[in-house]
């Protein structure tokens, strides 16, 4: 599972890209330029950790893929899009921040126009991806294809048509479960799941609600949004543990945002993770929402998917408000659960499987 990550020039993309994966920020086009993993940054994770203390650490990993500036060439800006078709979610780094320094490609910042440049960007690919797929199926009609297929998207593609052009992305059309399936392979950009992310400076982080005040107008449950400030992430990146949480009381901040990012951005590609506990190792693994038992077993090993008996399982919440596995067993808090039960984000759980 791939983020996309995108913007304009001079919004801080590098800066952010290098934060997260703690690489060197190249662009996405070479074999291994642009691409990283960023560490999902959760509190649970660690907490594990304090009580199992044990000889291997393994949290959870996102992928993400740094693209060129926006906005310089409509032929490069033509290539990013044909990319974007690849990832999984896109995570459009907006500018906030003031700083005469540093110039801004369209003159002055402007966030709610850079955001809707970019999202009638979108919309314009998908609109000539559905032109030349109605083209195509006008080509098809005289030879033998699947007829309920050709019909289905012939009656899909003006409804999807007519979405766009009334200013609407895709991730707010109303699919059936069988329109679902048919688009599934088609390169749709404004399907995809989309993350905002403000990067903002210190002097914004007291102020009014930046998410809500830029989001205004844009339409509800359309995209997730975060404020982030890279350069204060970057600073506190630079500090050690005391330092770090001094620096966050002061500035008067619960989180760093970048945690809250990652975990943003694992949320939206629609993933959970659930953790295996003991002295060798404690790891979050992950699955994507929704999964059973023997699914999540899987991305342990295919054999515990095959020859799965049951999971022992334990909330994490249990876990942490006794401490220790057998007080937890004590107050009958372990779960026997068979192969109809639905993995929840959290989870602490042992695998019985027999092959």
């Amino acid at each position: 599972m791939k983020l996309g990550l995108v913007g304009f020039p001079q919004v801080g993309k590098r800066t952010l890209f290098q934060l997260l994966t703690g690489q060197e920020a190249g662009v996405n086009g070479g074999k291994k330029d642009g691409l990283g993993l960023a560490r999902v940054r959760d509190e649970r994770f660690q907490r594990l950790v304090d009580i199992y203390q044990p000889r291997l650490e393994t949290p959870a990993f996102v992928e993400f893929a740094l693209f060129p500036d926006l906005g310089k060439e409509k032929e490069k800006d033509a290539q990013t899009f044909r990319e974007l078709e690849k990832v999984d979610a896109i995570c459009h780094l907006v500018r906030t921040f003031q700083d005469e320094r540093v110039f801004h490609i369209l003159g002055k910042v402007d966030p709610q126009r850079d955001i809707l440049t970019l999202d009638e960007e979108l919309k314009l690919n998908d609109l000539l991806f559905i032109e030349k797929r109605r083209e195509r199926l006008e080509k098809e009609r005289k030879k033998k294809t699947d007829a309920r297929r050709a019909a289905l998207e012939t009656d899909l593609l003006p409804r999807m048509k007519n979405h766009l052009e009334a200013g609407h992305s895709l991730r707010t059309f109303a699919w059936s479960e069988e329109e679902e399936k048919l688009v599934a392979g088609y390169p749709l950009l404004t399907r995809k799941p989309f993350i905002i992310v403000l990067n903002i400076g210190e002097e914004q982080l007291s102020g009014p609600d930046l998410e809500d005040r830029i989001g205004q107008g844009f339409p509800p449950q359309d995209s997730q949004w975060i404020a982030v400030s890279a350069k204060i992430e970057e600073e506190l990146s630079r500090l050690d543990a005391e330092e770090r949480q001094a620096f966050l009381e002061e500035l008067h901040i619960d989180q760093p945002a970048l945690d809250k990012l990652t975990l943003l951005c694992y949320s939206t590609l629609g993933l959970i993770s659930f953790f295996t506990v003991g002295p060798d190792e404690v790891r979050a693994w992950t699955n994507r929402r929704g999964a059973s038992a023997p699914q999540a077993g899987r991305v342990i090993h295919s054999d515990i998917e095959r020859g799965f008996i049951r999971a022992e399982v334990m909330k994490y919440d249990d876990l942490i408000k006794l401490g220790t596995e057998q007080r937890v067993k004590e107050a009958g808090k372990l779960m026997q659960k068979g192969k109809d039960y639905i993995v929840e984000d959290g989870d602490v759980i042992n695998f019985l499987f027999h092959v």
